[in-house]
């Protein structure tokens, strides 16, 4: 045989086994879900931990630190916080005292945490050590009562100023600064634009420049955008996607899609992703986007993935971890980017 022939029909072999093998690792990945360039693979058997040993009740918010592990909150006060690294491996919990535990948030070295339940927020560092309470407002006879406070998201500027979302209250976005003294708030519940109806998230979104608020308007559909000092900007409108709360990495808006099209459709749930613009590019188990003269059309659950997905980390690498609620104690999943 001569050495071209020979040489041409080994780099057809080695191109025939490669695309073999490629094809037998995609299979052996599962399906792809997605649109464009945020398709995954997804891993319902991400976490490595006992139930038994660990349980989980609902799986509420979860962020990676700066060492890269991955850590979730759960309503279970067993284990409130459990620690993971990115393989599923469960290294460490801690936190009993957080039966109603809702929203996590990663500031550098501390946590902040809402508890539904006790109607508090509070400043942790990441050893569990509670270095901060915040309790229902007195200031303007805010919340006569206690139980009118029910928290459940907080977002930390950079000066250590902080805002919580009342998303299960009243409905107020509340600004504090670091030592934990109110400065002022709006939003509340009512008609029109800038008043909120479950505002169960928010996030101080940098992406165009000057830090804003993106805050979630779940029942209405929507994100809405405040300046730091509460005056509204705009409305980004999700038809049928009831959010969570809104979660930024990079230049991308990343959201659980808890219900679809509104909180009384049991078992609708997806994932979907917003470009830098907030046009949707992707919906994880959701229909695919599409926009008609420039307006986005409604969207709605396509593929059995999720239950009631409550919230969406995104590691380092691009993967994504979705945490969910009433959706039969399940430890979180694990998406694997794709493309």
């Amino acid at each position: 045989m001569k050495r071209r022939a020979f040489i041409q029909r080994a780099s057809l072999a080695s191109i025939a086994t490669l695309t073999i093998t490629t094809d037998l690792l995609a299979r052996k990945a599962g399906p792809v879900y997605g649109q464009g360039n945020m398709k995954f693979t997804l891993d319902t058997q991400w976490s490595k931990a006992d139930p038994l040993k660990n349980p989980v009740n609902d799986c509420h918010e979860m962020v990676q630190d700066a060492s890269g592990n991955i850590l979730l909150l759960t309503n279970e006060t067993k284990n409130n916080i459990m620690v993971f690294n990115t393989s599923g491996k469960l290294l460490q919990t801690w936190g009993h005292e957080f039966p109603g535990g809702h929203g996590l948030t990663l500031a550098g070295d501390t946590l902040f945490i809402t508890d539904t339940v006790k109607h508090q927020v509070y400043k942790a560092s990441l050893k569990g050590e509670l270095l901060l309470t915040i309790d229902p407002p007195q200031e303007d006879n805010l919340y006569p009562k206690a139980e009118q406070f029910v928290p459940t998201e907080v977002a930390v500027a950079d000066n250590g100023d902080f805002y919580i979302a009342d998303g299960y209250g009243a409905q107020y976005i509340l600004h504090y600064d670091a030592t934990g003294k109110l400065k002022h708030y709006f939003g509340g519940r009512g008609e029109g634009d800038a008043k909120l109806d479950n505002a169960h998230g928010i996030v101080i979104d940098k992406r165009q420049g000057n830090p804003t608020l993106l805050v979630t308007d779940r029942t209405r559909n929507c994100f809405k955008r405040f300046s730091m000092e509460g005056e509204l900007i705009e409305i980004i409108a999700l038809p049928g996607a009831c959010v969570c709360r809104p979660v930024i990495k990079g230049d991308h808006l990343y959201a659980a899609v808890l219900r679809s099209p509104d909180l009384g459709a049991e078992g609708t749930g997806f994932v979907t992703i917003l470009d830098k613009n907030n046009k949707v590019i992707s919906n994880i188990g959701g229909t695919p986007p599409v926009y008609a003269d420039g307006k986005l059309q409604p969207m709605a659950q396509s593929e059995k993935l999720f239950v009631h997905p409550h919230d969406v980390c995104v590691d380092r690498d691009g993967n994504l971890y979705v945490a969910q609620w009433a959706s039969g104690k399940v430890y979180p999943y694990k998406l694997n980017h794709a493309s």
